[in-house]
């Protein structure tokens, strides 16, 4: 079962399109179909050109030599898996995004990350690999020829909260793909959180909600005399400002700024944000 309203979640397309499943001696068509499944699911939903496709681990598949679990690990082994999620991307972005395309879900907590990143150190990256194709909950959840799918936005893919609001930190809107999906880039998304246990606000993609980003740094616990008369602070996530309304010769957009914003002070910020072109992402209570 899913949390709340998925088109709301952001994961509506995740949600409303089954599972796809191989059954061997189907027609060349719906074997085409589970390739390019694969592909979408494996490489994160990036665009795979003709010349990038793997023309002999396909080719076995369609003769029946490999299941799909088996050509998910052909993918997920190849330069072009290794080159845009291992070698370009910082080791605890790669982990958390082999999480994402391999199991479907975010990591479970600092333990589940740091253990993975110990098989990279002693074994290496297709014995990190195989760690997630090899374990018993691909096995339970994916068998042999269901394609994995993004599935940490379900309750029985999840252990706590913070795990299933991680999901968001992976998966914003069904459009976006691990390469292109955030502002983030290829930065870690989870490092900080995971090590905190942080859950983060679940905002809708819609709206420009999708680049929504989690501040840097610890909770706050202490706001001192710039706090509202009656306790309340909200955070203000803006996106979409323009360097051209404070310097008309650039025309690049500036990157997210975040606001920590007292009650009653709210209507007045949101003012400020759109006389300057600001489209605000999200508003959270802190």
């Amino acid at each position: 079962m899913a949390f709340g309203p998925a088109s709301r979640l952001g994961v509506s397309l995740f949600d409303e399109t089954p599972p796809t499943e191989w059954i061997p001696g189907q027609s060349a068509s719906d074997a085409e179909t589970v390739i390019r499944a694969v592909y979408r699911q494996v490489l994160g939903n990036a665009y795979v050109m003709e010349s990038e496709r793997l023309s002999v681990p396909e080719s076995q598949f369609k003769r029946g030599e490999l299941s799909v679990r088996e050509f998910v690990r052909q993918v997920a082994k190849s330069d072009l898996y290794r080159s845009r999620f291992f070698t370009s991307c910082a080791r605890y972005r790669a982990i958390e995004l082999n999480f994402r395309h391999l199991l479907g879900r975010p990591p479970l907590d600092l333990e589940e990350m740091r253990t993975h990143s110990t098989i990279l150190d002693t074994e290496g990256f297709e014995a990190e690999i195989d760690s997630y194709l090899d374990s018993d909950e691909y096995q339970n959840t994916f068998g042999e020829n269901f394609v994995p799918y993004v599935r940490g936005y379900k309750t029985e893919a999840c252990q706590s909260m913070v795990q299933f609001t991680h999901t968001f930190e992976l998966v914003r809107g069904a459009s976006s793909s691990s390469l292109k999906g955030n502002i983030a880039g290829k930065r870690p998304r989870l490092n900080s959180l995971v090590i905190q246990k942080v859950p983060t606000p679940v905002v809708s993609p819609a709206s420009d909600g999708a680049t929504f980003q989690h501040p840097p740094g610890t909770a706050r616990t202490r706001f001192g005399s710039s706090i509202g008369d009656d306790g309340k602070m909200y955070r203000i996530e803006v996106t979409g400002y323009r360097s051209k309304v404070v310097n008309p010769v650039s025309k690049f957009r500036r990157s997210n700024q975040v606001y920590y914003v007292p009650f009653e002070k709210l209507s007045q910020e949101y003012q400020r944000i759109h006389r300057q072109g600001g489209v605000i992402a999200s508003i959270t209570p802190v």
